[in-house]
Order: structure tokens, then sequence, then C-alpha cells
């Protein structure tokens, strides 16, 4: 009988512990409807590990340090910016969980990353499903922001940086008119979307310009000896060759071409970006090689001096493009949330898109109808101490 009084006792209880949550409790009261909220979240799912962990660390530290700029300034017109961070292993399946986890469980009004092309290609049906802005300060691929099969703009998919078609163009222009080159060769990652797509656009416009692309080899990520392939491409005696790949595989790749005596000149684009190409190579190796870029530490543009020197301060080292990228996706997601002045990811979404004059470190971003932004590109080379620097800024024609 006692026991059944307890019972009852605390089923009353419960009902009433159910009764005051419903009520609201000591809750904090929803956000009325217009109502700015204190803080938005922002996911970022970046490579911190694997393959191209380089690149996702220089983004995120770079994201890192412009919420800190914004939140110290008083934030996003007064909202604060929580940043949720995962790695995803610089793997498109990890990508893709990542991208649903932030979406689904933290709830993030907008998601910054992945870096790599493949990877932002994963998150797409994420962002289509629960309707949230996407953008990707690094991801050049044309696919992310574009579907293929309809050419209709992804509305939920963005980006800070130029695309490939764009950047392929870049690099034939200053081959074929700066260079004055009338062949070239072309080495490309075949397990990449950002190598393959820019090997079709270096191609189309190499041939606009009047050069002719003698050879097409391919190598695999994997693949550390590429003497077999390079001894095939220099036989067909090339001007260029052209390597649309990321550093870790294009060091080997040039060290192992001025090894089998290739002088001709070696052309790349902004996965060439990073330490590792002048730690593995001689500064003898890297004459006459050049690749295409967001931007150059070198600019005397007061913006690029200041976050040069912030970024050196607080990671001891000097911010590679991607850094860069990172750095200005990170004011456009900021800027978004302080017109939009909502939580609400749509309303985020749409002030993505109408990003205009925002004056950035890698350029002034205005976003088209494709969510891409159109810049200038900046050609770096390589110094007599077989250091990066900057050759000249390539508008395209």
């Amino acid at each position: 009988m006692k026991s059944k009084k307890i019972i009852a006792g605390l089923v009353l209880v419960l009902f009433a512990i159910t009764m005051v949550a419903g009520c609201g409790g000591d809750k904090a009261p929803a956000e009325k409807p217009g109502e700015k909220p204190a803080s938005v979240k922002v996911g970022l799912n970046a490579e911190l590990s694997g393959n191209v962990a380089q690149y996702g660390i220089a983004v995120a530290n770079a994201i890192e340090l412009a919420f800190e700029e914004i939140n110290a300034a008083g934030g996003a017109d007064g909202i604060k910016l929580e940043v949720v961070k995962y790695d995803n292993r610089s793997e498109n399946a990890e990508s893709l969980n990542i991208a649903t986890r932030l979406a689904s469980q933290d709830e993030v009004a907008v998601i910054v990353g992945p870096v790599t092309s493949s990877n932002a290609i994963a998150t797409i049906p994420v962002s289509e499903q629960f309707e949230i802005p996407v953008v990707t300060p690094t991801g050049t691929a044309l696919d992310i922001t574009v579907d293929p099969k309809t050419g209709e703009t992804r509305p939920f998919m963005f980006r800070t940086c130029f695309i490939d078609p764009f950047q392929g163009q870049v690099a034939a222009q200053y081959a074929a008119e700066n260079l004055g080159l009338k062949t070239a060769s072309v080495y490309v990652d075949n397990n990449s979307d950002y190598s393959k797509g820019l090997e079709a656009s270096f191609k189309e416009a190499f041939e606009g310009f009047g050069g002719e692309i003698v050879s097409v080899e391919g190598f695999v990520i994997e693949d550390r000896d590429f003497r077999s392939t390079l001894t095939k491409i220099i036989g067909a005696n090339p001007e260029a060759i052209f390597i649309p790949a990321y550093e870790e595989q294009v060091s080997l790749i040039i060290s192992q071409a001025r090894e089998l005596g290739y002088t001709g000149a070696l052309l790349g684009t902004d996965g060439w970006d990073g330490t590792k190409v002048s730690e593995v190579n001689t500064p003898e190796a890297l004459q006459n090689a050049f690749f295409t870029n967001h931007y150059s530490p070198e600019s005397t543009d007061p913006k690029v001096i200041d976050f040069v020197k912030n970024y050196t301060e607080k990671f001891g080292s000097t911010p590679t493009a991607l850094a860069a990228l990172g750095y200005d996706a990170a004011y456009v997601i900021a800027d978004a949330i302080a017109k939009a002045g909502s939580a609400d990811p749509v309303a985020i979404k749409d002030a993505i898109a109408a990003t205009s004059g925002l004056v950035g470190v890698t350029g002034t971003i205005t976003l088209d109808a494709q969510h891409n932004p159109i810049k200038s590109a900046v050609m770096l080379g390589y110094n007599e101490e077989g250091k990066q620097t900057y050759v000249e800024t390539i508008n395209p024609k």
C-alpha cells in the first residue's frame, strides 16, 4: 500500500514537472519573430587531417582569426558568431557525414567548408535537404554551385574563390601570351574533380590562343614515383607541362621532371600553394615554374598587410592563399548574418547571394548569378632562393 502511495506521488511530481516545462519554467523564451539573435552558430567542415590537411588547417586558422576579430568588434551587427568545428579527414564520405551532423544535430545556420572541390560536392545533398547555405572558401570546381545536368544554380551552395574555368584560362593565357609558348602537355590527377576540371579548361583556352596540347597523361593520388609517365611526356617535347594538382604530388613531380632533364616551363594552379614545393625542390629546379593564385602576401594593400601581420603573429607562418580565402569567407558570412539579422538559414542564404562590393584580402567580392566571384588572378613564381614571389596580375580575356 505504501509503495502504491509512493508511486502515485511520483506520478504527480512528474506531471507537475511536465506542466512546468510545458509552461516554460526557467527555460529561456524562444526568440520572437523579427527579433535579432544574440548569437549564430556557424559550422566549420574542414580537412584538419588526411591528405590535404595543410589546406584545411590554413583555412580553419584564418576563419578563427576572422571570427575573433569580428566578435571583438561587436559581432555581426551585434550578433556573436559561434564556431562548431569538425575534421572531415580529407574524405568525401566524412565531409557528407559532418555536414549532416552540423545541419541536423548542431543546428548551425550556415556551414563554411569543405576546402577541396570533391569534398564540397559531397555536401550538396545536405545543403538541399536541410536548406542550409554552404560556403566553400576554396572549392573551385564549377559543379559545386551549378548543376551540370540542368545548368541551374544550386541555391544553397556558394564560394569565395574563382572557378576552375577561369583559373585554367588564366594559366593558358600566361603560357601563350606572356611566355610565348606554342605547345604544352597536361599531367592530371585522375582521382580529382579539381584536376580534371582544370585540365579541360586549360586545354580549351590554350588551343584558343593558338597553342597545341601534345600529350595528356594521368596519375593517382597515391603515386610517389612519376618518372615513367614523365618520360612519356618529355618525349612529346612540350614547351610546358601544365600540372593542375596539389602540392604533395606537385613537389615530387617537379623534382623528378627536373631530374629527368626537363628544362621547359612548369605551370600550375592554386593547389601548388604552400611550403612543400619549396621544401622538396632546389631553387634551381623551381626556375621557370609558375602558378596561378588568389592573392600574394607581398601585396602592398593595407588590408593584406594587416591580415598577413595578424595571421603570422597568431600562427607563426605566412598565410597561404587558401588562408586568405578562408578569411574572406568568414567576412562574407558575417556580412550576410548582419544583413539578415537572423539565424534563419534561408534568410542568410539570400543575404550571401546578394553579396556585392565586399572588400576582402583576395579582392573585392561580388557574387554573380551562379554564386561565383569574378576576380583577377595573380601569377606567382619562384625567386633565386626558391621562395614564392609575385610575378604579375592577370585579367582574363
